[in-house]
């Protein structure tokens, strides 16, 4: 595993993202219609199911869902209406917004995620860890972001 530190608060870990302290909340972008058919949500589907509660939640886009699994959270962070759609930069950090706040209210410090929004749906890393950044530099959660 090879570690680089960017923010002190935030280090890349070259290795997978579920291999990730199991204290750690997991977050990953998805659509309205939590379809998660490609990409890791496929991973995120298989191992903490829930599409149903997710579903149940009707979160929009700008919004986050949230299971909870095994003492921590996972988050969803809704970034477009349909799976076939592709996210824009203003509900990504929106999501992050309120997936921050849920962090705030709920005592979550740490958060594992892969390069968010930079796979199938083609956001730039350089912008999104910038938002990442700015979303979440005034707080105390420690972010880790995985990459294969």
């Amino acid at each position: 595993m090879k570690i680089q530190k960017e923010a002190e608060w935030i280090t890349y870990v070259k290795g997978d993202l579920f291999a990730c302290p199991k204290t750690d909340s997991l977050v990953h972008c998805i659509s309205e219609d939590c379809r998660m058919g490609a990409g890791i949500a496929v991973l995120f589907k298989k191992k903490f199911g829930g599409v149903q509660e997710l579903l149940n939640q009707q979160k929009k886009s700008g919004e986050v869902a949230v299971l909870k699994r095994d003492g921590r959270y996972i988050y969803y962070l809704i970034t477009k209406k349909r799976a076939s759609h592709k996210p824009t930069y203003e509900n990504l950090r929106k999501s992050l917004e309120a997936t921050k706040s849920h962090c705030l209210r709920n005592g979550v410090t740490e958060l594992s995620m892969p390069r968010i929004g930079c796979g199938l749906d083609r956001l730039q890393w350089e912008n999104v860890s910038a938002i990442i950044e700015e979303v979440f530099e005034a707080t105390d959660i420690r972010i880790t972001v995985y990459t294969l």
